[in-house]
């Protein structure tokens, strides 16, 4: 296996929130995708998911609080944790969440 430039995946994308998997064990699942601003309207998982920002900044909602992420920082929604994503979050994103 060869690594993967998770950044140059997500450029190559047609169309943006739209996450690709790029990796999957028995469990778990790494999808990433570009942000382009749009906000995201609110969702719940059963599951909590691990967000990672990989470049740019993500403007979250959780359960009613704003939380920002930036560039290099992972943040964890707990499950079951209502969440949107804000106007303006732009970068490449990385999602683990657990595999079905």
């Amino acid at each position: 296996m060869h690594p993967t430039d998770l950044t140059a995946t997500a450029a190559q994308l047609p169309l943006a929130w739209s996450s690709l998997t790029v990796s999957q064990t028995e469990t778990a699942r790494v999808k990433v995708l570009r942000m382009d601003g749009r906000p995201v309207p609110e969702e719940r998982h059963d599951d909590p998911e691990a967000l990672l920002v990989l470049d740019g900044r993500l403007l979250l909602t959780v359960d009613g609080h704003p939380v920002t992420v930036g560039p290099g920082e992972l943040y964890e929604v707990p499950a079951r944790t209502p969440h949107a994503v804000r106007p303006g979050s732009r970068g490449t994103l990385v999602i683990v969440e657990r595999r079905n």
